[in-house]
């Protein structure tokens, strides 16, 4: 029988997504700029090239004292890159140029040297044909300026830094990366390194969701492990005053959410949901706290990740004013035959190959327990199963969450 009290994912993500909102705009460098989001729009400061430039090094003529061959022509200076002939090119006259430099006025194509016989004060064109505007960059023809060529919302790449450079900005203004407190909760953890009882286990949630938040553009803070008593949990907690997101792991299962709801709850914790129709992760509470909203994400290390990459990253994406903040899904052949689903949508870690016609291949893995972290380590994808969706067979069509080979690896 299903569960009436899970929320579908799609509505969760939903909720959190309409919650959230792109924070405040700051100013920075362009050298700082790498992976950080547009708050607005950047738009050239010049003309590039800014004047009409020689393409290939050789010599700029008059179309018309080339139009019949051979033609010999005066050469009266030379236009090396960076430093423009200030005469002009008349009737029977030549400019020795080079690649990059401005064309000076007169001439109205480039006649490239391969098609020469030079000699120190003539240049006899022997070969080719050179009509007007051959080899020439006219001014403006990568961009003008006023040109937007970076748009708002875009997630700066190296390339992105190279093109604002040429741009001649040297300033951006983006989103103020999220500050984001991580509050693991449990007697049963330790950090690793640290001595471990005989009824604990080593903590790596608080170091995969920093990885995690800093990959996706967000500044992560380490709140420490908050034992499974209301003083030590209420006192970690407050430390996560000024952050934008309070993340908790572990205590919002059925068992432990009443302490956590009403520990929180006496700093203020309004919230507004819990429970998700999702495997693994159904426990995932999300709601506020003054001006922090909190995820409480499940303690189990796999289910914390899969619902970071489902929730956590969306509200990232929405505070750093991204367009695009689910994560990015598509479809393969399915590598294995599934069973018919119940009422929670499944992520399934899974392999991604290519079959002997090229296609795309996804298999899950035969065991999927959320306790073996290791699988989603390696893990290609996420195979995405709707609730009560049909028994699968070897060769269908499934949707799919990549994992790996992007920017963020989500």
């Amino acid at each position: 029988m299903a569960d009436k009290g899970l929320l579908p994912v799609a509505e969760a993500q939903q909720r959190i997504i309409d919650a959230v909102s792109p924070l405040p705009a700051e100013q920075i460098s362009l050298t700082d700029g790498l992976g950080r989001v547009l708050a607005q729009d950047v738009a050239s400061r010049r003309d590039q090239p800014p004047m009409a430039v020689s393409a290939m090094d050789g010599y700029a003529v008059r179309a018309a004292d080339v139009a019949t061959l051979p033609a010999t022509l005066n050469v009266i200076g030379y236009a090396p890159a960076g430093h423009a002939f200030d005469g002009v090119v008349g009737p029977g006259e030549a400019v020795r140029i080079f690649t990059g430099a401005p064309v000076p006025d007169g001439a109205d194509t480039i006649v490239i040297q391969e098609n020469t016989e030079q000699s120190d004060e003539e240049v006899r064109v022997v070969d080719g044909t050179a009509p007007a505007g051959r080899f020439i960059r006219p001014a403006g023809l990568d961009f003008a300026t006023g040109d937007v060529l970076l748009p708002r919302g875009r997630v700066l790449t190296a390339r992105d830094i190279g093109l604002a450079a040429a741009m001649n900005v040297p300033w951006l203004n983006v989103h103020r990366k999220p500050r984001i407190s991580i509050l693991a909760t449990g007697d049963e953890i330790v950090m690793p390194g640290d001595p471990i009882g005989r009824d604990q286990i080593v903590s790596s949630n608080a170091l995969s969701l920093g990885a995690f938040i800093t990959a996706l553009g967000g500044t992560p803070l380490d709140l420490g492990i908050a034992p499974d008593e209301e003083d030590g949990l209420k006192a970690l907690a407050a430390g996560a005053g000024g952050s934008d997101i309070l993340v908790t792991t572990g205590g919002a299962s059925v068992g432990d959410h009443d302490l956590v709801q009403s520990v929180l709850g006496d700093i203020g914790l309004e919230v507004d949901f819990w429970r998700i129709a999702m495997r693994p992760g159904k426990s995932l509470m999300f709601g506020r706290i003054d001006g922090t909203y909190l995820i409480g994400l499940p303690g189990n290390p796999v289910s914390s990740l899969v619902c970071a990459i489902m929730f956590l990253a969306p509200a990232i994406r929405t505070m750093l004013g991204m367009a695009d903040v689910l994560p990015r899904t598509t479809t393969a052949r399915l590598g294995t035959d599934l069973p018919e689903n119940d009422e929670r949508e499944d992520y399934l870690r899974a392999a991604l190959a290519r079959d002997e016609n090229g296609d795309l291949v996804a298999t899950p893995y035969g065991k999927q327990d959320s306790s073996m972290f290791a699988t989603i380590a390696r893990a290609d994808a996420l195979v995405v199963r709707a609730p009560f969706a049909k028994a699968a067979r070897t060769g269908d069509t499934v949707g799919f969450i990549p994992l790996k080979d992007s920017i963020f690896s989500t």
